[in-house]
């Protein structure tokens, strides 16, 4: 009969896909369950692995070439990456995607680890910055009088703009004057970091370091004074 037919076609395929998922030697009810679909995707991904599609987060570097130190996590988080799977605690990335994400970079003429070693040093400006503003948390030791209340200053409407202006101009002229250039990169014009090639640091003189480290505190100083200024609300016209 033709359902007969039907049925041993079904019965011959559904053995087909058993062995293609590689689960021909469980039991009926087991060959298609959820366990056994995951591990068979699992598999599949591994010989993908080792075919070279998937790239692991170690291996990346040979893909981008500039990517650094385990760039896994800072692709997916910044570039909003989602061509991936992990594994453990290893991630696992899409070949070809990486391959378009580096061509992109390079089209924008950016540096992965570089930009990495950005984000990493504005956030601890930053924090620097907002640990200043609250001091140190510690236990209240005191207690103020009920009544006092209301005694507050005018906004400071007095900006040392002209000074801030003039601490950068001072700095840039050093930058030029001892060719601090060669050591120091300055991105979107308003964030100074140290240039870092791990082999040559150690060979960086003690005192040249010192004034790096200082021009870069200071200019990153400065540009923070001089977008603070931007947000306070006064009548002066600067």
């Amino acid at each position: 009969m033709e359902e007969d037919k039907v049925y041993a076609e079904l019965k011959k395929l559904r053995s087909l896909l058993a062995k293609v998922v590689g689960t021909q030697d469980l039991p009926k009810r087991a060959q298609f369950s959820r366990e056994a679909i995951k591990k068979a995707a699992s598999e599949f991904r591994k010989l993908q692995t080792e075919r070279g599609e998937w790239i692991s987060e170690s291996d990346i570097s040979k893909v981008i070439r500039s990517a650094g130190y385990r760039p896994g996590k800072f692709i997916i988080e910044k570039f909003g990456f989602t061509n991936y799977f992990k594994r453990g605690k290893q991630y696992f990335f899409n070949r070809k995607d990486l391959v378009a994400l580096n061509k992109e970079l390079k089209t924008r003429k950016i540096n992965l680890e570089t930009y990495m070693k950005l984000e990493v040093d504005q956030e601890k400006f930053q924090k620097y910055l907002r640990e200043l503003k609250q001091g140190k948390k510690k236990r209240p030791r005191f207690k103020l009088p009920e009544n006092l209340e209301n005694i507050e200053s005018q906004p400071y409407n007095h900006s040392p703009k002209e000074k801030i202006l003039q601490h950068i101009d001072d700095l840039m002229r050093e930058y030029e004057k001892d060719k601090l250039v060669e050591f120091i990169d300055i991105f979107r014009g308003s964030h100074a970091m140290m240039k870092s090639i791990y082999y040559f640091d150690r060979y960086l003189e003690p005192a040249k370091r010192k004034q790096c480290d200082k021009w870069c505190f200071e200019f990153n100083y400065a540009q923070e004074a001089l977008a603070e200024i931007k947000k306070i609300r006064s009548e002066i016209i600067y």
